[in-house]
C-alpha cells in the first residue's frame, strides 16, 4: 500500500537483452577492447531490481549514456543515474534500493564502457587502467574524460595529507554535500580525531638551539603518532638511569632526575637520545621520508584459556579431591593404572607403515586389519600409493595371495630368493630369476575335495583375505609406474599362472579376472616369447565361454612388449584359438571385435604367422568379412552438387500472347473480373522488374479493345491501372526519369510471364514444338494448358491418328516419324508401334512443363516462370568413426574399426606374397590354372567395393589405396 498522498509509479518494460546483430557486434568489439586494454570484462553483468536480478544491456546503456551527453555531464545532474534507471526498465519502490541499484548501473558503465567511450566518441587514448578501471567511480578523481596520471595524483591523497593542520583543511560547513550527491558520489569522511595523550617525560625539556626554541611543534598529529614510541623511550631511559644511581637515589625526586641528566651529559650524550618532540622548523631542509613514515602493526597474540573455577569447575574439583586423597595417604587407583599402560602418548606409525608391518607380521587378525586398509588405500589413493614407496610391499602381497594354493591343493607355495636354480621341491618357487617349470609343477598337484557353493567359515575368511590382496595388487598397478615396477619381480608371473590354473569354480571367477586385469597391466612392459609359462597361460585362457575373460586376455596378448623395443611375435598359436577368433568377428559386438582386429593386426605382421594363418584358415571367406567391416557403422550423406547456377531471364515489356481457349472464356467474363483473371494469367510479382504502363494497356487493348461485346463496358486506362494494384498487392505506379531521357511512366513490382498460366488451375500453358516446315525450321507454337491435349493434338494434328469412336487410339502399326524440335531418335519415317511413339513423344510433353510446385512437398512456394532452376547432381559419401589431430583440429584421421580392418588386410596384403603357400600357388597356376598369386585369388573379388570405399570414404581412402596398391603389384 503506498502511503497517502503519494503517486504510484508507472512501470514501463522491463529491462530485457535483445539479441540483434548490432548487439552482438558492439559486444564482440567491446570484447576485443578489452582484451587488448587488459582489463577484465563481463558482457552481461547483473543488476538486482523489485523483479529480481536482471542482465543489463550493455549497447541500450552505452547508446542512452551518449544521448545524455555522456558519463561526465551525467554524473553533474543529481539523481540522474536513477532517472536512467528507469528509463530502461529498472525498477524499485524505495529509496534505499533505486539508490543501489543507480550506483551499480553507475559503476558497470565506468567499469566496462567508460574507457570504451573516449575511444570510440572523442578518438583519444583512454586514461590508463591503473587510474581508471582499478579506482572506484565513488572517488573523487576528476572526469574521466580529462584524466591523466598528473591530475590523478594531485586529485589523490598522499599518505600525510590527511595529517594537514587544522586551518588548511576545508571545514565541514564548507564541504558541498549537495554537489557530491548530485554527482553520484560518496561523501568525504570526516577528520579523524587524534585522542589527547600526556606527555611522560620529564618535565623540564633538553635545552634547545634558539631556532628551536623560536618554532612550535607544527604537526600535532606527528607528535601523537609517536606518543607512545616516546613514552617507551622514556620508560628505558628511566630504568637505565635507575641503573647509574645509588642506593639512596630516590626516583620520584626531580632533583635526582636533574642530576642523572646533568650526569649523563657529562659521560658524552643526552640522557634520552634524540629527542622524539623535535620537528624541524624548515620543511625546505626536512627529511622527505617520514612522510612516508608508518606505525608498526600490532603484533596478533594468540591467547590461550587458562582453567578458572567458574569455567571449569570439574578440573579445579578434580584437584581438591587429589588434594584430600594425598592429605589422608590414599593413592589414586586410575593414575596408577594409566601410568603403567606402555605407549601412552606416542601416537605410532602413519596407516601406510601400519599396513605394511601388519601384512609382513603373519598375524591373521593383523593381516585382515592390513588388507581391509590396502584395498580401500589403493582404490581411493592409487594415485599416490606406490610400490617403490614401500619396500616389501609388492613381496607382502604376492606371499599372501600364493595361499590360495593351499586351499584347493595340497600344497604351501615359498618364495626363495637365494637365486639357486636347483629348487628340488615343488613348493619352493625362485624369486629372483622366476620359476621355469611353474606349469609342470601345477599339472603334478592332486587338487582337494573343495564344494564350490559350501566352505567352512575358515576357508571363506582365508579367500576373502586372500583376493582381497590381489584386488590391491590389481588397483595398484592400474598406475602405469606400479605397473613397471611389477613387471621386474618375476614371482609376480608364477602367481598369475597359479591363478589362472587353479579350478573352473565361481568362487573363483572374481580373483581370476583380477588376475587378468593384473596381466593385461603388466604385460606391455613384459617381453614373452612362445615358451614363456605366462604367455601358454593367457593363450589357454582363450578357450572359455566368458566373455569378459576372451576381451581381457586378447588385449593382454595384444599389449606384450608395447613399452618395449622388443618386437611382439605371437607365435605357436594354436589353431583352435585362430578359428576362435574368426568366428567372435562374425559377432554384433563392438568391444569384441576391436580387440580380435587388435589381435590379427600383431599377428599378421609377422610372416611366419601369415603362413600359419593360411593353413588354419579359408581366408577367401574371411577377406570379403574384413572388407564388410571397412564400412562398419558407416553414415551415408547426400548434398546436392551444382553444375549450372540458377538464372534469372531478364523482364521485358513485351506481352506473351493470350492462348485461344482462354481468349474466349474472357470474352464472356465482365469488367472489372476480366482484368484481374487477365492479368493473373499474363503476369506475376517481381520486386526487381517493371514494365511501362504503355506496354501494359496495349497489351490488354490488342487482346480485348475491338472484341467486346454489345452491352459491356470497357475500362479506361487509369481504372485499369488501379486494378493492377488490386491484384498484385506489391505493384505500384511510379515516375522515373533515366539518364538522359525523359519521364517514364512504369508499374514496378511485376513482369509478364514467359508462358501464360490458367488463372482457375494456376496450370502453365505449353508451346507445342513440333516441327511444321522442315525447311524453314518453323514450329507449331500452340498454347496448350494439359499435357493430354497437348499429346492428342501432336497425334491428331501433326501425325494424322484419329481416336476411335470411344475417344481411344488404337494400338496399330503406323509409319510416322518424330520431329519435335531437338529430337533425334525418330528422324526418319518407319514403322512403329503406336503405344511405343505414343510413349515417346509423351516424354516430349511432360519434359516441356515447367516445374511450378515441388512434387516432394505441395505446399511449397512455386516456382517463378522466370527462373530457369540450377542443373545439380547429388553427390555421395560415406563416413566412418574419425578423430581429430591435436594440433590441427581440422584434419581427420580414420579410427576404430574400420581402421583396424584396413590396417589386417594390408598386413595379409603384404606378407602373403612371402610365404611358401604363396610358392606353391604359382607353381600349380604354371602347371595349368589361372594367373596370379594370393593376392589375386584373394582380393580380386571384392577389388569394387575397395574402390567404391576408396572413393566415397574420405578418411579411409589413404588406407585403402596402399591396399590395392599392393594387389594391384601382385598381379601378373
Amino acid at each position: 500500500m503506498p502511503p497517502k498522498g503519494s503517486t504510484p509509479k508507472k512501470e514501463g518494460p522491463k529491462h530485457v537483452i535483445e539479441e540483434t546483430p548490432e548487439y552482438a557486434e558492439f559486444i564482440q568489439k567491446l570484447a576485443k577492447f578489452h582484451e587488448e586494454r587488459g582489463t577484465s570484462f563481463e558482457p552481461q553483468p547483473r543488476l538486482p531490481t523489485m523483479h529480481g536480478h536482471v542482465k543489463v544491456d550493455l549497447f541500450r546503456l552505452y547508446k542512452a549514456v551518449i544521448e545524455k551527453g555522456g558519463y561526465d555531464e551525467l554524473c553533474k545532474v543529481q539523481k540522474a543515474w536513477g532517472a536512467l534507471a528507469n528509463e530502461l526498465g529498472m525498477f524499485f519502490d524505495d529509496n534505499k534500493g533505486m539508490g543501489q541499484l543507480s550506483f551499480q548501473l553507475k559503476q558497470d558503465f565506468y567499469r566496462y564502457l567508460a574507457a570504451f567511450w573516449i575511444k570510440d566518441q572523442y578518438g583519444k587514448e583512454p586514461p590508463p587502467k591503473e587510474i581508471l578501471e582499478a579506482q572506484s567511480c565513488a572517488s573523487k578523481h576528476g572526469p574521466v574524460l580529462t584524466r591523466t596520471v598528473e591530475s590523478f595524483k594531485l586529485a589523490s591523497k598522499r599518505p600525510g595529507d590527511e595529517i594537514a593542520a587544522k586551518e588548511d583543511r576545508p571545514s565541514e560547513a564548507s564541504t558541498p554535500v549537495s554537489g557530491n550527491r548530485a554527482s553520484g558520489r560518496l561523501r568525504e569522511a570526516p577528520p579523524q580525531r587524534v585522542p589527547f595523550q600526556p606527555e611522560t617525560g620529564p618535565s623540564r625539556q633538553t635545552r634547545h638551539t634558539p631556532s628551536q626554541q623560536s618554532t612550535p611543534v607544527a604537526n600535532s598529529a606527528h607528535h601523537s603518532a609517536h606518543a607512545s614510541h616516546n613514552q617507551q623511550q622514556h620508560q628505558q631511559h628511566q630504568q637505565h638511569q635507575q641503573q647509574h644511581l645509588p642506593p639512596h637515589h630516590n626516583a620520584n625526586n626531580p632533583l635526582h632526575l636533574i642530576q642523572a641528566q646533568q650526569a649523563a651529559l657529562q659521560r658524552g650524550g643526552p640522557s634520552n637520545g634524540p629527542s622524539s618532540h623535535f620537528t624541524p622548523s624548515n620543511p625546505e631542509t626536512a627529511s622527505r621520508l617520514t612522510e612516508a613514515f608508518e606505525p608498526r602493526q600490532p603484533v596478533v597474540v594468540a591467547l590461550r584459556p587458562i582453567s578458572t573455577p567458574k569455567h571449569n569447575p570439574v578440573e579445579f574439583a578434580k584437584r581438591q579431591r587429589l588434594l584430600r586423597m594425598h592429605a589422608a595417604g590414599v593413592a589414586d587407583p586410575q593414575g596408577s593404572a594409566r601410568s603403567q599402560m606402555p605407549g601412552v602418548g606416542n601416537d605410532g606409525p602413519n596407516i601406510y607403515t601400519r599396513c605394511l608391518q601388519s601384512l609382513r607380521s603373519g598375524i591373521p587378525s593383523e593381516q585382515a586389519f592390513a588388507l581391509n586398509h590396502l584395498v580401500k588405500i589403493s582404490y581411493e589413493r592409487g594415485d599416490k600409493y606406490k610400490f617403490e614407496g614401500f619396500l616389501g610391499l609388492a613381496e607382502g602381497l604376492i606371499e599372501k595371495a600364493l595361499e590360495v594354493g593351499s586351499l584347493f591343493y595340497n600344497i604351501d607355495w615359498q618364495i626363495s630368493y637365494s637365486g639357486d636354480q636347483e629348487i628340488w621341491d615343488l613348493s619352493i618357487l625362485d624369486g629372483v630369476n622366476g620359476t621355469d617349470d611353474i606349469l609342470e609343477r601345477i599339472s603334478k598337484l592332486t587338487p582337494k575335495m573343495v564344494l564350490d557353493y559350501m566352505q567352512p567359515a575358515d576357508f571363506t575368511d582365508r579367500l576373502t583375505r586372500i583376493t582381497e590382496a590381489v584386488l590391491t595388487i590389481r588397483n595398484m598397478v592400474m598406475l602405469p609406474e606400479n605397473a613397471v615396477y611389477m613387471a621386474d619381480i618375476c614371482s609376480l608371473k608364477d602367481l598369475l599362472c597359479i591363478i589362472l590354473h587353479l579350478p573352473r569354480l565361481e568362487m573363483l571367477v572374481e580373483i581370476k579376472h583380477l588376475a587378468l586385469d593384473i596381466a593385461e597391466q603388466v604385460t606391455p612392459n613384459l617381453s614373452l616369447d612362445s615358451d614363456d609359462a605366462l604367455y601358454k597361460t593367457l593363450l589357454a585362457q582363450l578357450d572359455s565361454t566368458d566373455r569378459g575373460t576372451i576381451l581381457t586376455v586378447l588385449r593382454a596378448i595384444s599389449r606384450i612388449s608395447m613399452n618395449l623395443e622388443t618386437t611382439n611375435r605371437l607365435q605357436n598359436v594354436p589353431t583352435w584359438a585362430l578359428q576362435s577368433i574368426m568366428n567372435w568377428l562374425l559377432l554384433n559386438d563392438e568391444e569384441l571385435v576391436d580387440a580380435c582386429l587388435d589381435f590379427l593386426y600383431q599377428y599378421t605382421a609377422v610372416v611366419a604367422n601369415v603362413e600359419s594363418l593360411m593353413k588354419a584358415i579359408d581366408m577367401e571367406r574371411v577377406v570379403p568379412h574384413l572388407v564388410r567391416l571397412l564400412a562398419h557403422n558407416a553414415k551415408r550423406q547426400a548434398l546436392p552438387h551444382t553444375l549450372e547456377k540458377e538464372i534469372k531471364q531478364p523482364a521485358t515489356d513485351e506481352v506473351a500472347a493470350l492462348p485461344r481457349d482462354l481468349h474466349e472464356r474472357l470474352l464472356n467474363t465482365l469488367e472489372p473480373q476480366r482484368c484481374y483473371q487477365w492479368l493473373q494469367s499474363l503476369f506475376e510479382d517481381d520486386d526487381k522488374s517493371h514494365i511501362t504502363q504503355i506496354a501494359i494497356w496495349q497489351a490488354y487493348q490488342r487482346s480485348f479493345g475491338a472484341q467486346t461485346g454489345p452491352g459491356r463496358s470497357t475500362l479506361n486506362a487509369a481504372e485499369f491501372i488501379r486494378n493492377v494494384s488490386h491484384v498484385y498487392a506489391n505493384a505500384r505506379a511510379q515516375i522515373i526519369r533515366g539518364p538522359g531521357e525523359g519521364q517514364r511512366f512504369i508499374i514496378e513490382g511485376i513482369r509478364p510471364r514467359i508462358v501464360p498460366v490458367d488463372y482457375d488451375t494456376k496450370e502453365e500453358y505449353s508451346q507445342c514444338q513440333w516441327i511444321t516446315d522442315k525447311g524453314t525450321q518453323n514450329k507449331c507454337n500452340y498454347l496448350i494448358a494439359d499435357s493430354e491435349k497437348m499429346w492428342r493434338h501432336i497425334l491428331t494434328t501433326h501425325l494424322g491418328i484419329n481416336p476411335g469412336d470411344d475417344g481411344k487410339f488404337a494400338n496399330r502399326e503406323v509409319l510416322a516419324s518424330c520431329d519435335w524440335d531437338g529430337c533425334f531418335k525418330h528422324r526418319t519415317p518407319s514403322k512403329t508401334r503406336l503405344s511405343d511413339l505414343s510413349g515417346h513423344i509423351k516424354g516430349h510433353v511432360l519434359s516441356q512443363k515447367h516445374p511450378l510446385v515441388s512434387p516432394l512437398d505441395p505446399a511449397a512456394k512455386r516456382q517463378k516462370s522466370y527462373i530457369k532452376p540450377a542443373k545439380t547432381m547429388p553427390m555421395a559419401w560415406e563416413t566412418t568413426l574419425y578423430t581429430e589431430d591435436e594440433q590441427n583440429p581440422d584434419i581427420q584421421h580414420a579410427a576404430g574399426i574400420p581402421l583396424s580392418a584396413v590396417l589386417v588386410l594390408r598386413n595379409i596384403a603384404r606378407n602373403v606374397v612371402k610365404t611358401e603357400s604363396q610358392e606353391r600357388l604359382l607353381k600349380e597356376h604354371e602347371m595349368g590354372g589361372e594367373g596370379g598369386g594370393w593376392n589375386e585369388k584373394l582380393f580380386r573379388p571384392v577389388t569394387v567395393r575397395l574402390f567404391e570405399i576408396m572413393t566415397l570414404n574420405k578418411h579411409m581412402s589413404g588406407y585403402v589405396a596402399s591396399l590395392l596398391q599392393l594387389v594391384q603389384d601382385d598381379r601378373p
